[in-house]
């Protein structure tokens, strides 16, 4: 079996960090915020918003258990500043799923950070990236900037918070990376743009922390974006994560590949996207694929959508007494097998009128099907879980006002306006409205 590294063999749970270390913890992107509420200077760019989702789900768990389980998602709180046309910005966000998703939420073929089964908890600070754009002229019609801070590699697709449905997919971790001190070069010219990164190879372990800056620099990421025009942008991403499982870098090294076309316009009267993307992560003699395909069409206050993927997940051993955690980091041998994930979503997202002024409502309801089976090693899914066809059923409400959320992880030349300025509405999760 893959050698995952040393180290404790128990799980950490979320626990609660006290008062002292939390304000340690928030205080960089709480201080970005702060400084976008407080009164801009002339010619600066304001953009606020706080966003919540409550969702129910009942979905088939391990065991042949059927569970029916109440969370507050992705309740944030962002902010972003730009000043001089842009040239200088900031964005921040603070992320509560360590208080409202404590133990996970849960999510029948999500896994990552020591879950399974179910969403990990984002950590408290989410992002908080300082860019500067074209502040010295370069011949040739070509751009450049460089950004800064906890965020996104540049690196596959969008964040799943910047995407249609509730459930996460299971190719989040082979397809982003997220919540990382990073540093990122971005040079565009016409309709061409490469980026080039550096970073902690490091995940995190608990919500509260922050990434290990001793690691900073050990792992790496180049994306190239090409956007022809009327909303189609072609992108490919690789990427070197050193011990991304164990934080004291003990772990095998990552080799990552992804592929998309993201296409997002005006039809009729209503606007379309879409997504399709492949994706390869490599440890050692251990390759895992992923083929998603997603889309939604809105018009007006209807939000139909649908996801189509296919997946390899990693099978660890499982933390004893606990079927949705496993060992973080993993201890030597304990990758069990992989299985194969062939999941069918679809959802609708209703608009619902204001009642507050400001503050948007939307009514959720998506359904999933996954069918899950062994691709090699010795985890048996139909003894595991007791079938091999799963079943997850979400109904939310979505809460939102201010500012849509930007596209994270587009810093700089790799960016678009704003949210909330002319030209930076999004689509996907009343992004913009």
């Amino acid at each position: 079996m893959r050698q995952r590294g040393h180290g404790r063999t128990g799980a950490r749970g979320a626990g609660a960090p006290g008062r002292r270390a939390l304000r340690r913890a928030a205080a960089p992107a709480l201080a970005a915020i702060a400084l976008a509420a407080g009164p801009p200077r002339a010619g600066a760019q304001l953009a606020l918003g706080i966003q919540g989702i409550g969702v129910v789900t009942r979905a088939d768990a391990p065991g042949g258990a059927v569970v029916t389980e109440a969370r507050l998602i992705e309740p944030v709180a962002y902010g972003s500043m730009a000043w001089l046309g842009g040239r200088l910005a900031v964005h921040a966000m603070l992320d509560g799923e360590g208080w409202t998703m404590r133990g996970g939420a849960l999510a029948p073929g999500d896994w990552g950070e020591g879950y399974y089964d179910r969403r990990h908890p984002h950590t408290l600070v989410h992002e908080v990236i300082a860019t500067a754009t074209n502040l010295a002229a370069l011949p040739g019609a070509v751009h450049w900037s460089l950004a800064a801070g906890k965020g996104v590699a540049p690196f596959g697709t969008d964040d799943p918070m910047n995407r249609p449905a509730l459930l996460f997919p299971v190719d989040h971790h082979w397809s982003q990376i997220l919540e990382r001190a990073v540093a990122v070069l971005g040079v565009r010219r016409g309709p061409v743009v490469v980026e080039v990164g550096t970073f902690d190879g490091d995940e995190p372990e608990r919500w509260d922390e922050w990434p290990k800056w001793s690691r900073f620099g050990d792992s790496w990421s180049a994306r190239g974006l090409v956007r022809p025009g009327d909303g189609l942008e072609l992108q490919a991403s690789l990427a070197r994560v050193k011990s991304p499982e164990d934080r004291a870098g003990a772990g095998p090294t990552s080799d990552k590949v992804n592929v998309s076309a993201r296409l997002e316009r005006p039809v009729g009267s209503g606007a379309f996207y879409a997504l399709a993307e492949w994706a390869s992560n490599s440890e050692g003699v251990w390759v895992f694929h992923a083929v998603l395909v997603e889309s939604e069409y809105r018009r007006g206050r209807w939000r139909p959508y649908a996801r189509v993927e296919v997946a390899d997940r990693p099978e660890d051993q499982r933390v004893f007494g606990d079927p949705f955690r496993s060992p973080r980091p993993p201890a030597d041998n304990s990758l069990l097998g992989v299985t194969r994930w062939r999941t069918i979503l679809a959802g609708l997202g209703i608009g619902l009128p204001e009642a507050v002024h400001g503050l948007r409502a939307e009514a959720i309801g998506e359904v999933a099907w996954a069918g899950v089976a062994s691709r090699e090693g010795v985890f048996d899914p139909a003894a595991f879980y007791g079938r091999t066809q799963l079943w997850t059923v979400n109904l939310g409400l979505r809460l939102a006002a201010g500012a849509g959320m930007h596209r994270m992880g587009r810093y700089g030349v790799a960016g678009g306006p704003m949210p909330g300025m002319a030209g930076g509405a999004g689509m996907s999760g009343m992004r913009g409205e």
